[in-house]
């Protein structure tokens, strides 16, 4: 497995983690131009290391992002991965759960949407969103299905429990898993909030379910605190990344991800003796060509 990416940002391998203490702007941010510059020698090398990786088809990359409203999600997937072979990638946006995944467990629908080896798979939002609205809101468990005997008292722990075996089975089997909080603050939300009502191209972004959810703040991160420091695993880490500042936080996560492919040792496929005798052949045969 992957050796995890040392950062300021990743959540311990322990109980210490306090959403309280995570940053939601960076303590001493570098100039808008030079994350920009930077971000664009990132994307870069990034689309460089995505087509080692599809050629070499030993690991997948599954990317999750999870967030509060407004914290940036759709934006930094389009400005990460703008240099990234479509082919090579793929995006999924898991929302409110249809009839048909509501008659599997909790991972199923997730679990279809898991990249190849050799791509990248992003989860805009993610199974996490069991342990995060669904226990901010535990009235959608009733619409599960669910045994009769589901100890309900337990539910969060062994949802943690599941989803900790299954990152460690995909681990062990060549995906390797980056998971980002965008930690974005109150009054920032309220901020954009307020921006996608007064600018009439970002209406279609405001839902008045995104105003309800701020009245249950402190439950998410209550959530989002029980649900980090119990996942963050070396297989399978969260970094909590200050979604304060787009530009930032972009960069952020574009480091991270490149540093990790980076300790994959990719390498394209090597051509064996006896290949290179029969590509010395076609070569002569296509000189040999009328043109």
């Amino acid at each position: 497995m992957v050796e995890t990416v040392p950062h300021p940002y990743l959540v311990p391998f322990d109980d210490s983690f306090r959403v309280a203490k995570a940053a939601t702007a960076p303590a001493n941010k570098p100039k808008k131009k030079h994350l920009k510059s930077r971000l664009e020698e990132v994307v870069k090398e990034l689309g460089g290391l995505q087509r080692v990786l599809f050629a070499h088809d030993h690991h997948a990359i599954l990317v999750v992002f999870q967030a509060m409203d407004s914290a940036g999600k759709d934006g930094t997937i389009r400005a990460v991965f703008s240099g990234v072979n479509p082919a090579g990638c793929q995006t999924f946006s898991f929302k409110q759960p249809n009839a048909e995944e509501l008659d599997h467990d909790f991972l199923w629908r997730s679990a279809r949407r898991l990249p190849e080896r050799g791509r990248i798979g992003i989860f805009n939002r993610s199974y996490y969103e069991e342990t995060l609205v669904v226990r901010v809101h535990p009235e959608y468990l009733i619409n599960q299905h669910l045994p009769a005997d589901v100890d309900l008292d337990n539910i969060w722990q062994h949802r943690f429990e599941s989803i900790r075996d299954h990152e460690l089975h995909l681990a062990r089997n060549g995906v390797v898993i980056l998971k980002f909080w965008l930690n974005i603050s109150k009054g920032e939300q309220k901020k954009r909030f307020l921006a996608r009502l007064d600018t009439p191209e970002k209406n279609w972004k405001f839902s008045p379910g995104d105003v309800r959810e701020r009245g249950y703040w402190d439950d998410y991160m209550h959530a989002y605190e029980e649900s980090l420091k119990a996942t963050s695993r070396p297989w399978a880490p969260w970094y909590a990344i200050p979604a304060d500042d787009k530009p930032y936080m972009r960069l952020t996560v574009a480091e991270i991800i490149t540093q990790t492919l980076r300790r994959l040792d990719l390498r394209y496929p090597e051509v064996s003796t006896e290949e290179r005798a029969r590509f010395d052949q076609m070569r002569a045969l296509l000189l040999a060509e009328d043109d």
